[in-house]
């Protein structure tokens, strides 16, 4: 593989999906410098240039081949509908695009929109929508400050992206359905030489380790020896529990992997079953 070649990554210039994206390559252990109001950077220990865009620009440079790579919301991916390929979902930036209507109006159900305007910046994936539920309502696209439309008599609804809510709360507004579930996810261009791919996939190959052990803990525990077989059915792991005899006679020391999601409820079974001195430790990287 040729040295000179750099995977070109195009990455929001400012927001959450920067912060985001900038934190998962450093846990990649790519070392980035992120300079004030640089636009183009180079990775200092791994073949990698990032340059800093406008989220909405970033699916049409990864198509016509400026950047090979991008990391950006897939509420952008589908609105934009450019030819590129999702690689990843990166597990950070998660909203949602939903209607919403004015919590004491008329519209209380998306089957009330028939013959309502609606405003949004997401034009494409809300006509979509509407299509494939059968409502009739005309579209009004705008771009910022979506959510004041019905109060100024612009629209009689909104479909905006939604992450806490607070900001339909504070504008007196109700959320009727979701549209489209969103999070960051890394997209290529289709037609990436050999070498650019052999990169990429080095690179997917550290964030699906970093994603592993965000969602996995390691645990240590001490289990009575007649409890060994209920415990470890408790704790698969990657394949099988670590079980090491401990000093005290009759008693086992359990080591394995555990996913986030089922934390809690694994832990009280444990308990249940005769485990001490339980230690969750978390994962820096994960491979399997």
């Amino acid at each position: 593989m040729d040295n000179n070649v750099n995977l070109k990554v195009a990455v929001q210039k400012k927001g959450r999906l920067c912060d985001g994206s900038l934190t998962l390559l450093k846990e990649c252990g790519i070392d980035v410098s992120n300079g004030t109001n640089q636009l183009r950077v180079q990775a200092a220990n791994f073949p990698l240039e990032i340059f800093f865009l406008r989220d909405d620009d970033i699916p049409e440079y990864v198509q016509d081949a400026v950047a090979d790579t991008g990391f950006v919301g897939e509420n952008v991916v589908a609105e934009k509908n450019k030819e590129v390929i999702s690689r990843e979902k990166l597990g950070f930036g998660k909203c949602r695009l939903s209607l919403a209507a004015p919590k004491n109006g008329n519209i209380k159900s998306i089957a009330d929109l028939n013959g309502k305007k609606i405003a949004t910046s997401y034009p494409l994936v809300l006509s979509g929508f509407l299509k494939e539920k059968k409502i009739n309502a005309a579209i009004q696209e705008i771009s910022g400050s979506v959510e004041i439309a019905p109060r100024i008599g612009l629209a009689d609804a909104i479909c905006d992206l939604v992450s806490s809510g607070s900001t339909l709360f504070s504008n007196e507004l109700t959320e009727l359905e979701t549209v489209l579930k969103s999070e960051a996810v890394l997209i290529s261009n289709k037609n990436l030489s050999a070498e650019k791919q052999v990169l990429l996939d080095k690179l997917l190959f550290r964030i699906r380790a970093v994603k592993k052990a965000r969602n996995n803990k390691y645990v240590l525990l001490n289990a009575p020896n007649e409890k060994l077989d209920a415990i470890c059915n408790l704790l698969p792991g990657m394949k099988s529990p670590t079980i090491l005899p401990l000093a005290e006679q009759g008693w086992s020391s359990v080591h394995s992997v555990i996913s986030e999601t089922d934390f809690w409820n694994i832990i009280e079974q444990l308990k249940a079953n005769g485990a001490q001195g339980i230690l969750i430790i978390p994962i820096e990287k994960m491979i399997i």
